[in-house]
């Protein structure tokens, strides 16, 4: 079968430049690669064509040989597949694979193939403490952020005045270089620009050429009412300004929740431990209690109450952060043992306690099942 005219698989004239060639065989190259062909069993025999019609056509001396006398022109033994030239074949199938799947594997970015030029800054974190009060009704915070911002001598261009860096001499503003290795071309990061694509002549005496200076800045932060521990609030942009002019970062407030002396948290509601004493929980009575307001309100205490016991005040707890109403405060009753007693208050508590034996219904009911496992054990 006769062999297919080289232009033809190329698709381009005869009369084509190098330019043209290469990228025609780079178009062609991506159409009819295997990978992207695999339902096509005759993919593998043209992408095999068209990489002998390039290997040939973008050596001169082969071309100039081709063109006079075609396929024939390599009879004997002289492949179109030998000879030297293989460096622009390398590296046109280089780019060919990086279009493949330079996405999937974070290839080129940007125009011209390079790197980036610009740097996005880090982003920053901030540890706030707040006070439950603050939590509870929100709060405007100032706060010191030591960061990186951008040079105001040089605009954050990093050059002296303000001037645009220019592209790299080295790699041509593509952010890395190639080296030829036998068949395979290995890429590395450019030494001259260190993979930017582009260097500057005069650094910026200001920031040393990074685009960017140290200083300490004060923001104003809107704490919302209902934050608690682990609460993160995001300031976008107020992070480290970026290299050379590129985004800066953001700002992530981490809020932790100081312990209170009064009142335990859990989620939206309230706990408050309120001591009582034996004659109020005996007889029954109110006490007052403090609310994170910072307002009082009067809870009644049932006669009888036993240490444990808990009362709900509705709404008086932590607000919900995204709305939704507040949670519940529940008092739990502490029932004090008096200490430090006079001679006669000794005498009325030994006095009450002959006459309350069956006062106690906890502890009658406690000795009884004591008194019955002793039974069982002697049995």
């Amino acid at each position: 079968m006769a062999k297919r005219d080289f232009y033809e698989i190329l698709g381009v004239p005869r009369t084509a430049s190098a330019e043209e060639l290469k990228k025609a065989y780079r178009s062609k190259a991506k159409e009819l690669h295997p990978d992207r062909n695999a339902d096509n069993p005759a993919a593998e025999a043209q992408f095999k064509e068209v990489n002998e019609a390039y290997d040939t056509l973008k050596d001169a001396e082969k071309k100039a040989a081709y063109d006079r006398y075609g396929h024939a022109a390599f009879e004997g033994g002289r492949g179109a597949g030998g000879g030297g030239g293989q460096g622009d074949f390398a590296s046109a199938f280089s780019d060919v694979f990086e279009d493949l799947f330079g996405d999937f594997m974070g290839g080129r970015g940007g125009a011209g193939g390079g790197r980036s030029r610009a740097q996005r800054g880090s982003d920053l974190r901030y540890n706030l403490r707040v006070s439950l009060e603050d939590a509870f009704g929100g709060i405007q915070k100032t706060i010191n952020v030591p960061a990186s911002v951008s040079c105001e001598v040089c605009r954050g261009t990093g050059a002296e005045g303000g001037a645009e860096p220019v592209t790299c001499p080295t790699c041509s503003g593509m952010g890395k270089v190639r080296a030829q290795q036998g068949f395979f071309t290995v890429e590395r990061t450019c030494p001259t620009c260190a993979g930017m694509g582009r260097i500057i002549k005069n650094p910026c005496r200001a920031c040393g050429g990074a685009g960017r200076t140290e200083k300490e800045r004060a923001l104003s932060v809107n704490i919302p009412a209902g934050v608690e521990t682990g609460t993160r609030i995001r300031l976008a942009g107020e992070g480290e300004a970026g290299l050379r002019g590129g985004p800066a970062g953001d700002l992530y407030i981490f809020i932790e929740v100081k312990d209170h002396p009064l009142f335990q948290r859990d989620g939206v509601h309230l706990f408050c431990r309120v001591p009582v004493s034996i004659t109020t929980a005996a007889l029954g009575g109110e006490v007052e209690v403090p609310t994170i307001d910072g307002g009082k309100s009067r809870v009644k205490v049932p006669a009888g109450s036993q240490t444990g016991k808990q009362m709900r005040l509705r709404a008086k707890g932590m607000p919900a952060l995204r709305g939704g109403g507040s949670g519940d405060m529940l008092i739990e009753l502490a029932v004090e043992t008096p200490v430090n007693l006079t001679s006669r208050q000794k005498e009325l508590l030994r006095e009450f306690e002959k006459l309350s034996e069956d006062n106690n219904p906890e502890g009658s009911s406690f000795f009884s099942k004591v008194k019955t496992f002793w039974d069982g054990m002697k049995g």
